[in-house]
C-alpha cells in the first residue's frame, strides 16, 4: 500500500482529505488529457502550437492547465531568452508515464463515440 509522505496515511482517492483526489481531478480533466496526449504525440511544443492543436480551449484554461501540470511535475516549462521569449513545454518522465492510460482513453472514446451518440439520441427522443 502506498502512503502519502506528508501525512504517513495511506493513499486513498475516495478520501476527501487525501491529496490523491486533487491529482485525480487534474489528470482526469479534458484539457489535461488533451495537453498530455498532444505532448505525447508531438514532443516538445510551444504554447501557440498547443493552442492551435487543442480546438476550443481558451487562453485562460490552457494557461491554468499548463501551470497545474507543471506544479504536479508532469511537464517542464522552458523559457528561451529571445525577443519575444519562446516558451516550450515538454513532458517529464512522470508525465510520460501517463502515456498508456491517456492514449487508451482517447482510443476508447474515438472507438465508441457512435454508440454513445446513439444512446444520447435515444434518451433525448424518449424525453420528447
Amino acid at each position: 500500500m502506498t502512503t502519502v509522505e506528508s501525512s504517513g496515511l495511506p493513499a486513498d482517492v475516495y478520501s476527501a482529505k487525501c491529496p490523491t483526489r486533487q491529482v485525480l481531478d487534474h489528470i482526469a480533466g479534458k484539457w489535461t488529457v488533451l495537453v498530455i496526449d498532444s505532448l505525447l504525440q508531438q514532443g516538445t511544443m510551444r504554447y501557440t502550437d498547443l493552442s492551435r492543436r487543442i480546438g476550443g480551449v481558451s487562453q485562460k484554461m490552457l494557461t491554468q492547465t499548463l501551470r497545474s501540470l507543471e506544479s504536479d511535475g508532469f511537464l517542464t516549462r522552458t523559457v528561451h531568452p529571445t525577443i519575444p521569449p519562446r516558451v516550450e513545454y515538454e513532458l517529464t518522465p512522470l508525465g510520460r508515464s501517463l502515456a498508456e492510460p491517456i492514449a487508451a482513453l482517447r482510443v476508447w472514446t474515438e472507438r465508441h463515440i457512435n454508440e454513445i451518440e446513439q444512446a444520447r439520441d435515444r434518451i433525448a427522443q424518449s424525453r420528447n
